[in-house]
């Protein structure tokens, strides 16, 4: 069935805005070549966009060339500003950029474990309020907040979780009640697997899951180009995986006993520790017998990742693999090969310590573009 006018130009003016997105500012004839489209139907969306505050002139594509195809287009980058937090157990980083994802400020404010809702929550809003005030930005549109801790797909909030602290659950309802902008709140993991998937290390695959493994242990699952969250939102929480090696098993209410034993950042240090190595270096120390070691207890969590859903690709991000980079990635590789009969390649993230923050942004941004765009 063809699709209606009206239809068909929302579908025109969406993909004209997609590129100019992506690809920068274009010319006419650029986005003719680029959508397919008539010179007539780009003429005409390219003046409807520009009607509507979503596109202007920003320049010319040369001097050799004149008239209306020689001038360049490109989105209006502050009709809408976004932010981004990235909220860990003891600070929260704020990003704020506009449309086009051009940086305009970033702060850093560490939350002493002893802060108490309360004081944690206002000092976090207040925070982004400075931020934005700083990069002279009045009204923010899309506002993202990546956090540790399951989300409810029912409801959108933050599960209670022992051990994660109080105010991680209110800061999101709170900056809603605040600040005239459209709140989102998603899981750390899976925001850093958006950015290594768009971004970093998985660009170009459409499945591989990424394994966070710092002071807690997760894992982010995208297959066909999509993440999946699972029934309940709790897909990749493979810190409560049962595994050998461990003093026991996991329960509902504690991981001790599963992966998380093995693989969290105290595990990782007391390892370093054991083969007479201070836990700050150890990671970048190419010492063979810690990495060796470390790449068993990694690949067997992989191996089982590999066994249920076939990925062909296992990121390692948070800051055991920031730090480990490319040679602890080689050697998980490598363990994991003897382990399962599924080639899987293993890479180091790209983005590191980056990547919740930018795929905070990117969600924020995809966020805004849904309102904005017709």
């Amino acid at each position: 069935m063809a699709a209606s006018p009206s239809t068909a130009r929302a579908l025109n003016d969406r993909l004209a805005l997609r590129l100019l997105l992506d690809r920068g500012p274009l010319t006419a004839a650029q986005l003719k070549t680029l959508t397919g489209l008539s010179r007539p139907t780009v003429a005409d969306l390219v003046e409807r966009l520009s009607g509507s505050g979503l596109v202007h002139v920003v320049g010319e594509a040369g001097a050799e060339r004149r008239g209306p195809n020689a001038k360049l287009y490109g989105l209006v980058a502050d009709r809408a500003h976004l932010a981004a937090l990235d909220v860990r157990t003891r600070s929260v980083t704020v990003a704020v950029t506009d449309l086009l994802g051009t940086p305009l400020a970033r702060a850093s404010l560490p939350v002493d474990g002893d802060t108490g809702t309360g004081p944690a929550v206002d000092a976090a809003v207040a925070l982004l309020e400075r931020t934005a005030a700083d990069a002279g930005v009045e009204r923010l549109h899309s506002v993202a907040v990546g956090a540790p801790g399951l989300i409810d797909p029912a409801t959108g909030e933050l599960r209670d979780s022992t051990g994660l602290p109080a105010w991680h659950r209110r800061l999101a309802s709170v900056l809603q009640e605040r600040l005239p902008a459209h709140v989102l709140l998603e899981n750390e993991t899976n925001l850093a697997a958006v950015a290594e998937l768009r971004e970093g290390a998985a660009r170009g695959r459409e499945d591989f899951v990424l394994l966070w493994l710092g002071q807690g242990v997760g894992a982010a699952v995208v297959l066909g180009g999509r993440l999946r969250r699972g029934a309940s939102g709790g897909a990749g929480e493979i810190g409560f995986l049962p595994v050998p090696g461990t003093s026991g098993l996991p329960s509902a209410t504690g991981c001790e006993g599963g992966f998380h034993e093995l693989a969290c950042l105290a595990a990782v240090e007391a390892l370093a520790a054991g083969h007479g190595l201070d836990p700050a270096g150890a990671l970048a120390s190419g010492h063979g017998p810690f990495l060796d070691a470390l790449a068993r207890r990694l690949a067997v969590g992989a191996a089982a990742v590999a066994a249920v859903l076939d990925p062909g690709c296992v990121v390692l991000a948070g800051e055991t693999g920031h730090q480990g980079g490319s040679e602890l990635a080689a050697r998980v590789e490598a363990e994991l090969a003897a382990l399962s009969p599924l080639r899987t390649e293993v890479r180091a993230t790209t983005l590191g310590d980056a990547a919740v923050l930018r795929g905070a942004l990117l969600r924020a941004r995809d966020d805004a573009q849904d309102a904005l765009f017709p």
